[in-house]
């Protein structure tokens, strides 16, 4: 049988009912024979108001104190996951980040994982106990308690799963898997049965909200599957529970790009709203100015995205212009004038209310004129593009906000996502 890890969000366990419903799942599994864990999230809206009470205690918190508090969270959740299990006659018991160990490094707040030690939790599911552990935290090397930063549930749940060296990781949410764009503006939105770790990784950093970005470069890099089903699903109803470990249950699943047998030229397409656009003009150009450009952004913590650099005819200026979200606009223009001694440009300029759409699939690879068709597409709709980036399985474009939905509706139409599957 299968040793899985099943993962269940914020919205999943967001009271005694839904708890209840997301530990039926779990006894479906146990039930099947199945060694299991359990990672959970804090109920939804908790963690916030914990963030919250440290705010409102003192601006400036400790962070060391701020995770104690916040983490306290998911200690919740996992101690009324395992009663709710013990009371359907499941054998479980809970664990603190601390009581596994994961060990991190000592980034409070946005802690990294650096091992796990999963002896004690194989050697309990071995004996039939389904182990429930709090996501989203774990222990410094000065025995401090640590969080890994937002959505870093999914995260322990990845971690977990390679350290125990799990057939699978299901990832429970509110969603019933990944769709090749979002429903709401594509009403004929399809969900995907499988899709790689390299896709999904791309999706969910240029706007997809199903994963979290570093959940899926952990599962790359140790190569576990994960499937993205609904934890609002009758778990009882309609079920395949097989003995194969690979899955053939609802959902999406996440998993190496040789275990799927046809590759789609575009996958999905994806949408990120509220992006403004920044241009230095007339730059001076000399190694390390970029540097200098971004090293400035940097200081002030702001993350850019998309970046294109013209060199002037002559070799001795340089066009920069990159796009960041909204909210940081006026914080970047003020950090870059900061920054005039370090830096030498003529101009700046720049405008909110821009939206980045990009195309993303693993086939691009092999087939030419992704890039072309996806401009084409959008100019037989008047859609101006103002930027472009491309990488080996995905081109993104800047265009104005009010044509957003309008590009996303005609990609996806444009690249047969439409279509039902066959």
């Amino acid at each position: 049988m299968a040793r899985i890890v099943m993962k269940f969000g914020g919205t999943s366990v967001a009271d005694i009912d839904r708890i209840r419903h997301a530990a039926r799942h779990v006894k479906r599994e146990f039930e099947a024979g199945h060694e299991v864990c359990v990672v959970v999230s804090a109920m939804a809206g908790v963690t916030n108001q914990l963030v919250a009470y440290c705010q409102s205690a003192a601006p400036l918190h400790d962070a060391r104190e701020y995770d104690a508090v916040v983490s306290t969270g998911e200690q919740v959740t996992a101690g009324l996951m395992a009663i709710v299990l013990q009371d359907m006659g499941i054998p479980a018991r809970s664990f603190s980040g601390w009581q596994v160990p994961i060990k991190t490094n000592d980034v409070h707040g946005s802690a990294r994982i650096t091992d796990i030690d999963a002896t004690d939790l194989v050697a309990r599911m071995g004996d039939g106990q389904v182990c429930v552990i709090t996501g989203f935290q774990g222990i410094s090397a000065n025995n401090r308690i640590t969080t890994l930063g937002r959505g870093g549930s999914d995260t322990s749940a990845v971690a977990v799963a390679a350290a125990v060296k799990a057939d699978r990781c299901d990832i429970y949410t509110d969603v019933d898997g990944v769709y090749t764009t979002d429903p709401r503006i594509a009403p004929k939105a399809r969900k995907v049965p499988r899709i790689s770790f390299e896709e999904m990784l791309e999706m969910a950093a240029l706007g997809a909200k199903v994963l979290q970005t570093r959940s899926v470069e952990v599962a790359m890099a140790q190569k576990v599957r994960l499937v993205v089903r609904s934890s609002f699903d009758d778990p009882d109803a309609d079920q395949v529970v097989s003995d194969d470990p690979f899955y053939n249950g609802p959902g999406t699943i996440v998993c190496d790009e040789d275990e799927i047998m046809e590759k789609q030229i575009v996958s999905g397409v994806t949408l990120v709203k509220s992006e403004a656009k920044i241009t230095l003009r007339g730059v001076e150009d000399h190694p390390g100015v970029a540097a200098a450009v971004f090293g400035a952004l940097a200081k002030e913590q702001i993350v850019v995205d998309m970046i294109v650099q013209n060199v002037s005819d002559d070799g001795l200026t340089t066009d920069i212009t990159f796009t960041l979200p909204d909210s940081e606009y006026e914080k970047a223009i003020k950090a870059l004038d900061n920054a005039g001694d370090e830096l030498s440009y003529q101009s700046i300029s720049g405008s909110k209310g821009g939206a980045k759409v990009s195309v993303v699939g693993v086939g691009m690879r092999s087939h030419a004129g992704v890039a072309s068709s996806m401009f084409k597409a959008l100019a037989d709709k008047g859609i101006n593009i103002q930027l472009i980036t491309t990488s080996e399985i995905k081109t993104s474009v800047l265009i104005d906000e009010e044509y957003a939905e309008l590009a996303v509706r005609a990609l996806h139409t444009y690249y047969g996502l439409d279509r039902k599957e066959a």
